[in-house]
């Protein structure tokens, strides 16, 4: 009799045993199931952190701004040694936030310069001789705002940002001396990189931004031999090879 009732519980007990592994089976198919889901909960999670930044843009964050700047250009190398540069520079750019961090631009600037020649060149046998230059550029460009969450009160009042633009030159010059006046004008695609800060006057709505560029472009007369020497060893440059500084200030308006 005792010995009956201990192999009927043996009995139950592996029924039992039997019953509980076909359960956890199941729920490891059901985890497994092609047609469900594994990484829901992290879905769910990316899910609402998005959300959660695009309502944070939408309360904090800038769409579009529209800015007018004032500054200086000057040229290094051949350029720069025949140049003299006649400030103000003048610059007006439209702007379109995509994100914190990311903001895509259009604009153009205008800046002036003159060259005064009291000696005859390959190109300008008359002396004295004054060249009024115009430059107008037309640009594309993008800019990077830099996270500075992490870092102290002072960095992230200022907005730093990295700027990348895609430029087109247009120079006008016109040639004045005792045989009269000549106009030539030259085209050219440049890059220019460089940086700025921006710093609030009223959060979202206006700031004052601080920029500097270095402008890499290849002009028509880049390899003129307008300006060289008349004679070997004269004064003169062989060709107007060089780079361009810009420094702008401006006032930005955003919405």
């Amino acid at each position: 009799m005792f010995k009956n009732i201990i192999i009927l519980l043996t009995a139950l007990l592996f029924f039992q045993g039997l019953s509980l592994a076909q359960e956890g089976m199941i729920g490891a198919d059901d985890d497994l199931n092609i047609g469900g889901d594994i990484f829901s909960d992290f879905n769910e999670d990316l899910e609402e952190s998005q959300i959660y930044e695009d309502e944070r843009y939408y309360k904090y964050g800038r769409f579009f701004s529209f800015s007018m700047a004032i500054g200086y250009t000057t040229w290094t190398g051949n350029r720069g040694m025949l140049y003299e540069d006649l400030p103000p520079t003048f610059g007006l750019t439209i702007q379109y936030f995509s994100d914190f961090q990311s903001a895509w631009n259009i604009g153009f600037a205008y800046s002036k310069h003159n060259i005064t020649l009291t000696y005859p060149t390959q190109g300008i046998q008359q002396f004295p001789t004054s060249v009024d230059i115009s430059m107008l550029r037309f640009y594309f460009g993008y800019r990077y705002y830099i996270d500075t969450s992490n870092l102290g009160t002072a960095i992230t009042y200022s907005n730093p940002y990295l700027t990348a633009r895609f430029e087109y030159w247009y120079e006008q010059e016109k040639i004045a001396n005792q045989d009269g006046e000549v106009e030539d004008s030259y085209g050219g695609v440049g890059i220019a990189l460089g940086g700025g800060l921006e710093f609030p006057i009223k959060i979202k709505e206006s700031y004052v931004n601080v920029e500097a560029l270095v402008h890499s472009v290849a002009l028509q007369d880049v390899r003129t031999i307008k300006y060289a020497p008349a004679t070997k060893g004269g004064p003169g440059v062989s060709d107007l090879t060089g780079f361009a500084f810009t420094l702008m200030v401006g006032y930005v308006w955003n919405w």
